[in-house]
């Protein structure tokens, strides 16, 4: 026997089983109810495992930006003097902007950003220009840290004003 011919005959073998399992396949597809009902239920399964692990990734996102920005903030807490939030909201500005135009530094940037936020005397104008300005993985990185650590200026303006709520919760989901 030549090489060819085994190599013809394995792959004709391989054809009529891949087509004789699809038609087998089909059949009890068409056929048979237990089978249909096995394969929806575990179809519905597979979702719920992949609906799962995407809530269980989210929260592994929430906590790392947590703990990530719980170390900023020892290392460089806020300020709570008028000055010292001035100087502390333009520092944080343009470190966040340098950190931003560099990939890899994303929970920087968003932790700089944070910080500029927690300061600012109106955080729902901030919040939207940051919504417009930023890249994507710094805005989300940002409401991260805002839903994990709330700051005491978002915190009493989210309970007055619900929308900003919402948009927020938007971001998370």
């Amino acid at each position: 026997m030549s090489v060819s011919r085994v190599f013809t005959i394995t792959a004709v073998l391989a054809t009529v089983s891949t087509v004789g399992y699809a038609l087998y396949f089909d059949y009890q597809r068409r056929n048979n109810p237990e089978f249909r009902h096995n394969v929806k239920k575990s179809i519905r399964k597979q979702e719920k495992l992949m609906k799962l692990e995407e809530q269980n990734v989210q929260v592994a996102r929430v906590q790392a930006a947590a703990k990530f920005l719980e170390t900023e903030l020892e290392k460089d807490p806020i300020p709570t003097d008028d000055e010292g939030k001035q100087l502390a909201f333009n520092i944080n500005i343009e470190e966040g902007d340098q950190l931003a135009a560099k990939p890899g530094n994303e929970l920087e940037a968003a932790s700089k950003f944070y910080k500029a936020l927690t300061v600012y005397p109106n955080p729902a104008d901030l919040l939207g220009i940051y919504s417009k300005s930023l890249p994507e993985l710094i805005y989300e990185n940002l409401v991260l840290m805002i839903a994990a650590i709330p700051p005491a200026n978002i915190s009493t303006f989210l309970d007055d004003n619900d929308s900003v709520k919402k948009e927020i919760n938007q971001d998370l989901d």
